[in-house]
């Protein structure tokens, strides 16, 4: 993905304390790698369970965390954002503060048409551990959405655990992002507040239905994402973006970790869904074909 020389965001915050990882941004080979996953952020956690079932933990330990954000109990946050304090630890927090700023012509553009103000989101560096609107942030959450300060929290650790692994491509970093803006989309819509009061009615497995619809979602904004940025795009990043949705689908997962697939317990959904829906939004542009809720 083109990204040098271009605007940042300054929707950042950073609560890192110390000085940038070693993560190195470049052509296939030298970017963020992909593999399996969980799923609270790389697609809501679109890599970070790939690098829990590689370092030996169980990746299904995250599949219960919904709506890219952490299981814990609300409170205030405590940190102070918007400088753009942190865009220049390292290469990665560069490329990420970009990709930022491109969501934000995306979406901002999108709302202007529906005659709405974009509320852009903040993006907050950490590393080890921070502090959201949703409790403590931690490493072992990766990256994630907290509805309650509407910010997106990114462990730099995480980007350099990826790098230790070897792995191709830039654009999961940019799938990352948009994946998770995709569920503050979701947030100042309404559809998580109106999401969240079904599963409260509902038993487990359509709980997990919805969650999976929620995610899904998330991936097509991601592909509206990519479609209205594909000028900056190069060549693979698209075979990137769809061997992520691949490698983190809930019946991959599943049968990597225990040898056999649950249905019912989805949810993020199926590598096929997954790649089905973010295709879907970068062949339209469009956010209203992301309706995962009535297909």
């Amino acid at each position: 993905m083109k990204w040098r020389g271009r605007r940042r965001s300054s929707n950042i915050g950073d609560q890192t304390g110390r000085g940038g990882g070693g993560f190195r941004m470049g052509r296939r080979g030298g970017g963020l790698p992909i593999g399996g996953k969980s799923g609270m952020g790389i697609g809501t956690l679109i890599v970070i369970g790939i690098v829990i079932w590689i370092l030996g933990g169980n990746p299904l330990s995250v599949l219960g965390m919904g709506g890219g954000q952490p299981a814990v109990q609300q409170q205030a946050a405590p940190a102070a954002a918007g400088s753009g304090e942190g865009c220049e630890r390292s290469e990665i927090h560069a490329f990420t503060c970009v990709v930022l700023a491109d969501t934000e012509d995306v979406w901002n553009a999108e709302f202007a048409q529906q005659g709405a103000d974009y509320p852009e989101p903040t993006l907050i560096f950490y590393a080890g551990r921070g502090q959201s609107g949703c409790g403590t942030a931690q490493s072992a959450t990766g990256p994630f959405y907290c509805p309650a300060d509407q910010r997106i929290y990114i462990d730099t650790s995480f980007f350099d655990q990826l790098a230790q692994m070897g792995g191709a491509g830039d654009f999961a970093a940019a799938y990352v992002v948009a994946h998770e803006v995709g569920h503050h989309i979701q947030t100042v819509t309404g559809i998580s507040d109106r999401v969240r009061q079904m599963q409260a009615r509902a038993g487990r497995t359509e709980s997990n239905a919805l969650q999976v619809k929620m995610e899904l979602q998330a991936d097509c904004y991601a592909g509206v994402f990519a479609y209205e940025n594909r000028e900056y795009l190069e060549r693979g990043d698209i075979q990137e973006a769809l061997a992520a949705a691949n490698a983190i689908g809930d019946d991959r997962l599943q049968r990597e970790a225990q040898g056999y697939v649950v249905p019912d317990s989805f949810t993020h959904g199926s590598s096929a869904q997954r790649q089905e829906w973010f295709q879907r939004g970068l062949q339209t542009g469009d956010p209203s074909s992301c309706d995962t809720f009535g297909a």
